[in-house]
């Protein structure tokens, strides 16, 4: 029987609730993926959701989940409405969310599955950490993933102005917003560096692993999905001038993947098959 879920509640950190979407087709094969957007991402962005056609029509299924401080609010599951939980997001949150999404889908009546988790981009740095301590994880796939959290932060004299302001602003040159990002997202860095380490992480995974990463990538240089191979011992599967969305723009109007992006499809459901 075919179970499909749009736009229903999780509960995430802090109580926040935050849609979800959960497609498990007829010919489930069983093996159920858990999709983790990144920064300034959610769960309908761009080609995400022909990526949940692709999997689903193969037999997988697919969850994906906007993390519960992303921006977006319980209204409205796309773009970002609510810069006030966007600006007290951490990193320990998105961490977070994962295990409360891993457990929320406990609570629904699913046939049996194995759970096999994609990470985009910082996404792809939360799916690491959270593959090393979450033992209901059996599989683990980077695409364009982040390989270290403190390199992302301001240093020097930048960090200082951030600390004296206790906040700071991105663009975002899609929506022209400024967001807002507290310094207690740093704080929270300090506070729990041990269990935020990137390379720590890969160390201890022992579960199956595979690192994608295009080699023009702008956003997240290849050097760190070189660095991510390393650590987890298994080769970097590298989609040549694919850019760190493979292709993929929001809004997405086609109705086929870019060619990149369905390579990488290709090659990760391959690998999820095989575990």
């Amino acid at each position: 029987m075919e179970i499909r879920i749009e736009n229903e509640l999780y509960t995430g950190s802090n109580g926040r609730k935050s849609f979800f979407d959960l497609h498990i087709p007829e010919n489930f094969n069983g093996k159920l993926v858990v999709f983790v957007h990144g920064y300034k991402g959610f769960k309908d962005w761009g080609a995400w959701n022909l990526v949940d056609f692709e999997f689903t029509f193969a037999g997988f299924g697919f969850a994906k989940f906007n993390l519960s401080h992303n921006g977006a609010n319980q209204i409205y599951a796309k773009d970002f409405p609510d810069l006030e939980a966007f600006s007290k997001n951490t990193y320990t949150k998105e961490l977070d969310d994962l295990g409360f999404f891993l457990n929320h889908l406990e609570s629904l009546s699913l046939p049996e599955y194995s759970i096999h988790v994609i990470g985009h981009s910082r996404g792809g740095g939360i799916v690491l950490l959270g593959a090393a301590e979450m033992s209901k994880i059996e599989s683990v796939t980077t695409w364009a993933a982040i390989c270290d959290i403190e390199k992302r932060f301001p240093t020097a004299d930048k960090l200082k102005q951030w600390q004296q302001d206790g906040v700071r602003y991105e663009l975002n040159t899609r929506t022209q917003q400024e967001m807002p990002i507290a310094y207690a997202m740093y704080e929270d860095f300090i506070a729990h560096q041990h269990r935020l380490n990137i390379q720590k992480a890969c160390e201890q995974i022992k579960i199956p692993r595979m690192i994608i990463h295009g080699s023009a990538d702008d956003a997240v240089s290849i050097e760190e999905g070189k660095q991510l191979s390393d650590w987890l011992r298994v080769p970097l599967f590298e989609i040549p001038d694919a850019n760190h969305t493979f292709g993929a723009v929001h809004p997405f109007t086609e109705y086929k993947l870019p060619a990149d992006l369905k390579t990488v499809v290709k090659l990760t459901m391959d690998f999820i098959d095989n575990v």
